[in-house]
Parts: structure tokens; sequence; C-alpha cells
């Protein structure tokens, strides 16, 4: 067995922004219990078990993600000739059959990790707490296989942008801040549209590299539907709807200039929508990805901090 080929195939630099919701639904949590107990000693997210085992977990929903991206499209011949790094299925890398254990062997472990983290958050009192969060953790492992597998694969069919908003933001942020405190603040909700909106902007810029691609191979995503220019346009509200609904969080809550540190993630998003409007070279996107996903995790932790002043 070829451990790089499924170290690659797990595609490592899509892990920041996967646990961009869970660091930013954590700091939010964690500050909404030390704020309740306070004569006794603050704790860090770091020092929290839950917040450990809640990354986990999503890193396993992420490599199950990917490898079932990769299997997906391997064998529907949708990474022939593609742009940017290569996929373990469609090179022969790996064979379809290995990449099925291997998406089997992660659901088990990330099942296992979710069931962990579950117990850990709500123990043996919140029964009902428990089976909401374990029903929600087999929604996503389906969610991740049914992206690209099978004939009636959403990814193909333009609502892939949709399935990361929710999982990657609604889910993530409001999910993990439950976690902490076993309510819900719909008030959160403006950071996780924040979180859902910068990372279906990282979607929207992968659709657009592949987009002639994707066009020939009947993957109709949503970039496809709209057509390059009305893409770059929904890239744009992607990303000027992120600062929206975390500027108007911070006005709703502000008691220091310091919450505000969070602008400093959208320098290089601003930079970005002038490199996309610019672009008349869809390949040349391909290093936008990564600028716009650590954005996304640097924003995370940026807005977090903010909290403490």
């Amino acid at each position: 067995m070829d451990v790089k080929s499924y170290i690659k195939a797990a595609r490592l630099r899509t892990l920041p922004l996967s646990i961009s919701g869970i660091i930013l639904g954590s700091y939010l949590g964690n500050e909404f219990v030390n704020n309740l107990l306070e004569h006794t000693i603050r704790t860090s997210i770091w020092e929290s078990s839950i917040f450990w085992l809640a990354i986990f977990t999503t890193i396993g929903f992420q490599v199950l993600s990917n490898y079932a991206n990769d299997y997906g499209d391997g064998i529907k011949g949708s990474d022939k000739n593609r742009t940017g790094e290569a996929r373990m299925v469609s090179s022969g890398a790996i064979t379809p059959k290995q990449m099925k254990t291997a998406m089997i062997a992660t659901t088990t472990i990330t099942l296992l990790s979710a069931l962990l983290l579950i117990y850990v958050a709500f123990g043996s009192e919140s029964f009902g707490y428990s089976i909401l969060f374990f029903g929600l953790g087999i929604a996503s492992i389906a969610a991740a296989i049914k992206y690209t597998v099978g004939n009636s694969a959403y990814g193909y069919s333009g609502f892939g942008d949709i399935f990361v908003f929710l999982f990657f933001g609604l889910l993530s942020v409001v999910g993990s801040y439950f976690l902490y405190t076993k309510m819900i603040n719909f008030e959160v909700f403006l950071p996780a549209f924040s979180i859902g909106l910068l990372s279906t902007a990282v979607l929207n810029l992968n659709n657009l590299r592949d987009r002639e691609q994707d066009k020939t191979n009947n993957k109709n995503t949503l970039v496809v539907k709209l057509g390059a220019i009305r893409a770059k346009k929904y890239h744009y509200f992607l990303i000027i709807g992120a600062l929206i609904t975390a500027l108007l969080y911070t006005f709703l809550n502000f008691s220091s200039i310091y919450e505000f540190v969070f602008l400093v993630a959208f320098i290089p998003l601003v930079k970005n929508m002038i490199t996309v409007s610019r672009n008349n070279t869809p390949a040349e996107l391909d290093g936008e990805l990564k600028k716009v996903a650590l954005s996304t995790f640097l924003f995370a932790i940026l807005f977090g901090i903010g909290q403490f002043f």
C-alpha cells in the first residue's frame, strides 16, 4: 500500500478550511461558558476535550469527503486532464476498490470519534441531544459520500454550494457552539453565515477553474449553470456577504474595538476579488483557492480572539 497516495487523496490543504467553523464556534461557545463562570478560572478552547474531539471528527468528515470525491469523479471520468493536483483514482495510483476500503475505514474511525465527542459533551443525561448529534453525524457522512458518488450525486447537479454552506458554515459553527452551551443563540448564525459563505467561495473558485472541463463531463456545477460572468458576480456576493454578516454580529455585540481585528483577513480576500474579476485563464485561479481557504481560517482565529477583549 502506497501511503503517500492516500495522503495525497486526503488533500491536506483542504483541512484548515474544514476546521474553521469548529474553531469559531468553539471560541464563541467557550467564551459564553466563561462569562457564566465569572468567579472561577477561565479556560481556553485549547484545554477542552470537546474542541479536540470536534476537530478530529471534522477532519475525518473532510478526509472522507475528499476520498469520496476522488472515487466518484475517478470512476465517472470527470478528473481526466483536470487542472490542479492529480487525483489518485483517475491516475491509477489507487484502485476504485482500494479507495472504497479507505472510505469504509475512514467512516468507521470518524463515527467512533463522533460518538466519543457526543458522550463527552452530553454524557448520559441528555439522551435527546445525543441522538440529534448522532443523526447529524450520519447526515454528514451521507452528504460527504453523495457529493460525487452515485447516479444522483448532487455535486453534478449544482447543489454542492448548498452542502458546503450548510455543513461547513451553519452546522460547523452553530453545532460546535451548542456542544459547549447546550443552547442556541440565533446571533451566532451571523458568523456561521460568514464561514459558510467563505467556504462556498472556495468551492466556487474551484468550479470556476474547472468550468470547461466540468461542462464537457456533464458535471453541472452552479458555475456551469451560471456561466463565467455571473459566477464571478456570485463570488463577489459570497465574500461581501461574509463581511456584512461578520460586521453585523460585531455591531450587535460590540464591547471593544479589538473585535474588528478579523478585518485583517479580508485584505487578501479583496485582492482575490480583484484577481477573479481580471481573470481570463481559469487555470490561473488554482493558486487563489489556497488564499481564500487560508483567509477563512485566519478569519475564524481572529474573530475568536477578538471576543476576548
